[in-house]
Formats: structure tokens, sequence, C-alpha cells
């Protein structure tokens, strides 16, 4: 990353869909038109059938952000969004990592997995994979722990967000027909 995307804040947006083709498509279009990277992205089913919701996360100009919020709110299918800026939701990502190691070697990688609460999964010949559960720092950082044994795979879901509290998505969709 370069010093100026360092620079460009970065937001965690949940979105509310009507599950229809073609939605996401339009939402990306919105980030992108305002030079916003979309980082991760998490779709699925909401709470109440025909819906979806999403969570992305992206890193852009904070000054544009408002604006940019208001546009996905005007599109067809959008039923709300919210910036998680100002709010302390609950956060969880899952990650696999595949590492290239021995049998005889893999002492200390199960030590770093044990400080960051890691799940081994598949315990091969050649290679040891593991799940990663947590924020997305902490995933970060067990990364960064694992590289120097040789990550030859990665896949990472995505940070997904909840505010904690009383849920304002449960009342809102209850009055959409």
């Amino acid at each position: 990353m370069t010093g100026a995307e360092h620079k460009k804040a970065l937001h965690t947006v949940s979105i509310i869909t009507n599950d229809h083709p073609g939605v996401l498509v339009r939402i990306a279009l919105v980030f992108a038109r305002r030079g916003y990277n979309i980082e991760s992205l998490a779709v699925s089913p909401g709470a109440k059938e025909g819906f979806a919701r999403m969570t992305i996360t992206s890193r852009g100009d904070a000054k544009n952000v408002d604006q940019m919020l208001k546009q996905l709110g005007k599109l067809i299918d959008v039923v709300y969004v919210t910036d998680h800026r100002d709010k302390t939701p609950v956060e969880v990502e899952i990650a696999l990592v595949k590492l290239r190691t021995a049998r005889e070697g893999r002492a200390d990688i199960l030590r770093i997995t044990e400080n960051f609460e890691c799940l081994a999964i598949d315990d091969a010949e050649d290679t040891l994979m593991l799940r990663l559960t947590g924020t997305s720092e902490e995933i970060d950082d067990c990364l960064s722990a694992l590289r120097p044994y040789g990550i030859e795979e990665l896949i990472r879901s995505g940070k997904i967000v909840m505010d904690s509290g009383a849920s304002h998505f449960a009342h809102l969709l209850n009055n959409v027909a």
C-alpha cells in the first residue's frame, strides 16, 4: 500500500438490500465512482427472507463518505445503509492459511496458534492448514507471526460487523412490505 493510500480513511459499511440480481454491481459502482477501493466484502442472506446483508470495508477520502452513503441509500433495492465509524461494533473475520512445513518443524507454529487461538484443521504430511478467527487486526498479527514459516495459501472472509445493543435493522425490516 502506498503512502497516499494509507492517508485514506478505512470505512466499514453495512447495507441491507432486497435480495435481487444486480444489486451488488450497482453498489460496487458507487464505490468505484467515488474513488473508494473495496478491501473486503461479505454478503449473506438477511434475517428476514428476501433481504441480503452486506458488510463492505473500503478505503477512501473521508470527506466524501457522507455523500457516498447518501448515494448508496438512493439506489433501487437498498433498504438501509449505516457506517460504523462512530460505533463500536462486534467484528469477526475468518481466515484459512496453509503453511508448507515438515512434521518435525511444527512445534513453533503450534505455539503461535495457541497464542492466537487458531485451530489446526488439516495436518497433512508436508502442509498444515489453520483456521484463524478474530478481528482483522488479530488476524493480521497472527499472519505476521506465521510469515517466517512460509505461507503457501491464504484466504480471508473479510470482516463482518454487527452493532451491539438494540438493532435498528430489525425494526426497519419489520416495517418493510
